[in-house]
Formats: C-alpha cells, sequence, structure tokens
C-alpha cells in the first residue's frame, strides 16, 4: 500500500508540472529564422530549460544556433542573434552517397561511420598516391532526398575538423549507423 501512495504521489506531482511549451515542428538547419510554422505548442510535464509558451516572440524571428530536429522540446539557448554552429573543433562535410550507400531511415542526430564504398575498398584518394583510409566517425547533420530516381542521397555530416578531410575524400562514401553510445566503428 505505501508503494501504491508514493507512485500516486509521484505521478500527481509530474502531472501537477505540466506546462504549455514549444516544440520543433519541422527540420530547421542552423542560421535559418525562425517562423511560426516552425513551431507548434504541446502540454509537457517539465521543469526549466524549455520555452514556454508565453515567451514564442521572444524567439521568433531569430535564428537557430544549431540544427533543430523535429519534435524536440526547444531549449532558451538554441536561438540567439548568429548561428553557433559548428562548434568549434568541428566542421560539417556534405556527401553524396549513392543508393545503398546509406540505410533508407536515417535520420538527424544518428552517430554514423563513414567508409570508403566498393571502388574505393579502403582507399583515400591523396595527392601522390592513395593510401589506406581509416575511419571518420561524426553525426547526421541533414539528409537530403535524391534528385532523380536512382540518384544520391546528400547527407551532411558533422565531424572533427582534423578527419573532415579524409571523410570529403572518401570514394563511395558508405554510412553505418553507431550505437548512440558505447564503441566507435571497427
Amino acid at each position: 500500500m505505501v508503494v501504491s501512495a508514493v507512485g500516486f504521489t509521484l505521478i500527481v506531482q509530474v502531472v501537477g508540472g505540466r506546462a504549455q511549451v514549444l516544440v520543433v515542428a519541422r527540420d530547421v538547419p542552423a542560421g535559418q529564422v525562425l517562423r511560426p510554422g516552425d513551431l507548434r505548442v504541446v502540454e509537457a510535464a517539465v521543469e526549466a530549460g524549455v520555452v514556454p509558451v508565453r515567451d514564442r516572440s521572444t524567439v521568433l524571428g531569430r535564428q537557430a544556433r544549431v540544427p533543430l530536429v523535429a519534435g524536440a522540446l526547444l531549449a532558451p539557448g538554441q536561438v540567439g542573434a548568429s548561428a553557433a554552429f559548428p562548434p568549434t573543433g568541428f566542421s560539417q562535410v556534405a556527401l553524396a552517397v549513392e543508393p545503398g550507400g546509406v540505410p533508407p531511415d536515417l535520420s538527424l542526430g544518428e552517430r554514423v561511420a563513414l567508409l570508403a564504398g566498393p571502388a574505393g575498398v579502403g582507399m583515400v584518394k591523396g595527392e601522390a598516391e592513395e593510401k589506406p583510409a581509416s575511419v571518420v566517425t561524426g553525426t547526421v547533420t541533414g539528409v537530403r532526398a535524391p534528385e532523380a530516381v536512382g540518384g544520391p542521397r546528400v547527407v551532411t555530416v558533422l565531424v572533427e575538423t582534423g578527419a573532415a578531410r579524409r571523410a570529403a575524400q572518401l570514394e563511395h562514401p558508405r554510412m553505418v549507423v553507431l550505437p548512440a553510445e558505447g564503441r566507435e566503428a571497427p
């Protein structure tokens, strides 16, 4: 009986703390100015760190400082006068990935390993000669559908700046989705 009373008390506390807050309605790239259609209102059990609906006017017309993902609660630090993305020490690399080179359900925020594809198995184009490629890991920040049937998808990945050149030089890149945490790619 005591467990039920404690559980009921916790549920009442959470439900009692519900508020109307802003949620990202569609993916918004860093630097884009927020418009009314980019946000929607939900009721959620929250404490702090999110933008309440009453502060909507303070975020509309401001830039997304980082890429915003549809369905995520909006935090005050994610909008500002200018984009703060990519963060220091990181760069974005856009790769044209051929059909079959990336999972069909790849989405923003997933960690991936970037590998050379079949035509360039294990090799990176170099100025003087080809050399073995090392795996580059990063986070997906953009996915664009092919412009034509059977064409490549453009996937943008946030990588450490030191690895950006290696990632950009991968021939026929392939992407493997990694666990959110844990060991890196082989």
